[in-house]
């Protein structure tokens, strides 16, 4: 196989959906996350709690590797991820005031779970389509996703409009920090992440049925430990 100007290139891996206690369905403090991080190899992640960048503001303040600030946001119809954002972004929008929200701080519009027809969040595909020219990067692996055509759904989504792939945990407890991931070039802000994104492949693997149990339980106890 011919060398591609890749080949050299250092590479890190990303978790690039992950929630925090600071998010409605999240557990993991920050403490706890960075924890994880380490312990699982990786390099880099983003913390998209839902409707909030809080959370992700604390870890990247405590994390001693880079934390992209990102928020999961409910729009009119479905959830769309921003990335690199510096301003909460509100709630109950339209999916295409929501990206235009998300594009006029700088930030990255990211489209997790696309095709999971089993959680009623993910994005209707009528307003994945009215935003398809703003999508910046489409979510290929959630590891959360029950049901795994579709994540193939996705990544075929992906390819055939020549969007760039991405992948992540959507973790709600530590314990599933880094099942799913991005092995890409290193970066330090947005320009340089798209660019690193373009060279990347997808790493990880569905996580077991059992965590949504897991984090249920353990959610019934958030307001014991998170701070």
């Amino acid at each position: 196989m011919p060398s591609t100007a890749y080949d050299n290139e250092p590479r890190i891996r990303v978790d690039l959906h992950i929630h925090t206690c600071f998010s409605v369905d999240g557990t993991s403090t920050s403490e706890e996350v960075i924890t994880a991080v380490l312990r699982r190899g990786l390099s880099a992640i983003a913390i998209t709690d839902h409707g909030t960048i809080e959370g992700a503001q604390a870890v990247q303040r405590a994390a001693p590797f880079p934390v992209i600030v990102g928020e999961e946001i409910s729009t009119t119809n479905g959830e769309v991820i921003g990335l690199f954002l510096s301003e909460q972004v509100p709630e109950g929008l339209t999916p295409r005031d929501t990206v235009d929200r998300i594009h006029a701080q700088g930030g990255v519009v990211y489209v997790p779970h696309p095709f999971d027809v089993m959680r009623r969040s993910a994005i209707a595909e009528d307003a994945l389509w009215s935003i398809l020219d703003q999508i910046d990067v489409v979510e290929v692996l959630n590891a959360r996703v029950l049901w795994p055509p579709h994540n193939d759904r996705a990544r075929s989504f992906a390819e055939e409009h020549r969007l760039l792939s991405g992948a992540g945990s959507d973790a709600h407890t530590p314990q599933e920090i880094g099942q799913a991931y991005v092995e890409m070039p290193p970066f330090e802000d947005r320009q340089s992440f798209l660019h690193g994104l373009a060279s990347g492949s997808i790493g990880g693997s569905l996580s077991w049925p059992h965590v949504h149990l897991f984090s249920t339980l353990r959610r019934a106890q958030k307001p014991k430990y998170c701070k």
